[in-house]
């Protein structure tokens, strides 16, 4: 392979909208293990939430295509390959881009607990708010009451 096409090469994948349009690849070998990469996103994506049990496997799963990413990049940049074969590290780098992706934009973790302390934020919020309405309340009537003339009621 020519210089001038691996720098093209490892110019596509550092795009920004690289993976747009890109497929998951539906099975990957990552450490010399086979993955069902697109079977695992999907199963994980379908979910509202992440499980307790399963955010250590989601976690572990986004290292491991981190690291056969890096390694992928590095046999485009220093090993002797061909144009086919950068071809084929390309796609599968954009493919494990795009699992990534889906991967990081996971939702809450544990959604429970976050609508748990969004509720508890609303009603502290909710309960200021009230002290002072009726603080303020309390002190206007008194220096208005007193003002009139009249009794306050």
């Amino acid at each position: 392979m020519q210089e001038y096409e691996r720098k093209q090469l490892l110019e596509r994948i550092g795009r920004e909208g690289a993976t747009v349009g890109a497929d998951i690849p539906e099975r990957i070998d990552i450490q010399g293990e086979p993955v069902d990469l697109r079977e695992f996103v999907f199963e994980i994506k379908r979910r509202d939430t992440v499980p307790a049990g399963e955010r250590e496997r989601v976690e572990e799963a986004k290292k491991n295509l981190r690291r056969e990413r890096t390694e992928r990049k590095r046999r485009i940049e220093h090993d002797d390959i061909t144009r086919e074969e950068g071809e084929e590290l390309v796609r599968a780098i954009v493919g494990i881009d795009r699992a990534l992706n889906a991967l990081e934009n996971l939702g809450p973790t544990d959604l429970e607990a976050e609508i748990e302390a969004q509720e508890k934020a609303d009603t502290k919020r909710w309960m200021n708010f009230l002290k002072k309405a009726l603080g303020n309340e309390e002190n206007s009537r008194g220096a208005y009451g007193s003002s009139r003339g009249g009794p306050r009621q």
